[in-house]
Order: C-alpha cells, then sequence, then structure tokens
C-alpha cells in the first residue's frame, strides 16, 4: 500500500492516503500553471461506521503564499465508510509555481454523533523546472 500511496496519516481508527502526480498536459508553463491530480483513499479501521461531512485544506506554493480551502465533502460527496471499508477519490491542484504542498483535514462524524478532525498528510506537489 505504500507503493501505491506514499503519503499517511492515522487519527485514531481513520487513515487518510494519498498518492499525487503531475499532469503536464493540464499545465502551461509558460503560463506558470502547474497542475497535479491527487488520488486520495480514506480507510476506516473501526468497528463503527464513520462520516465525511467537510474539507479543509492549506495549499501553499513555493513562494510561500498559503491558500485555505473548506467546503462540504468531497468530489460532490458525503461518503459514510462502513467498518473495515475505505472510500477513494481523485482530485486536483492548480500552482502558480513548480512547486508547493498540499495538508490539511476531513470533519468526520462518528455513529454516536460525536466529531473529529482526521488528518491529510502533508504531501508534496513537484512539478519540472522553467528554465528561461
Amino acid at each position: 500500500m505504500n507503493a501505491l500511496f506514499p503519503h499517511a496519516a492515522r487519527t485514531g481508527d481513520v487513515v487518510v492516503r494519498v498518492a499525487v502526480s503531475f499532469l503536464p498536459e493540464q499545465s502551461e508553463l509558460s503560463k506558470e500553471r502547474w497542475f497535479w491530480a491527487y488520488h486520495i483513499r480514506i480507510e476506516n479501521s473501526g468497528d463503527a461506521p464513520v462520516q465525511l461531512l467537510t474539507r479543509h485544506w492549506v495549499i501553499t506554493d513555493a513562494r510561500g503564499y498559503k491558500q485555505d480551502v473548506e467546503g462540504e465533502g468531497v468530489v460532490g460527496e458525503q461518503p459514510m465508510i462502513a467498518p473495515g471499508e475505505s472510500f477513494d477519490y481523485v482530485s486536483g491542484c492548480p500552482l502558480a509555481t513548480p512547486t508547493g504542498t498540499m495538508e490539511g483535514s476531513y470533519r468526520m462524524l462518528r455513529a454516536d454523533g460525536s466529531h473529529f478532525d482526521a488528518e491529510i498528510p502533508c504531501f508534496p506537489l513537484v512539478g519540472p523546472a522553467v528554465t528561461g
């Protein structure tokens, strides 16, 4: 699993795994636009279901500019993840620099009505160098 998803963070019974890839076909380096796709897998190793309610991302570019992105669910869903199951999705991130990082958290709802924040591990965004 580590080979497919090299970045991971555990919060209690929830593991968030990330794989990222640079997408040259969606990037325009001459216009300072680099684009990455990231694949997220959220695993529930507990004995009760959990539901993903909201997301919070901190996206930092090579100049140190930080952007906070918050919203409901992921890719239009607020998935319920049963014990022993996982939820996968793919999304993307543009940057105005060839490198940066992403990290954040998901607000999760337990079956008993309590909430917790599941950590999204910090992962690098690395594109090709630009030469003038």
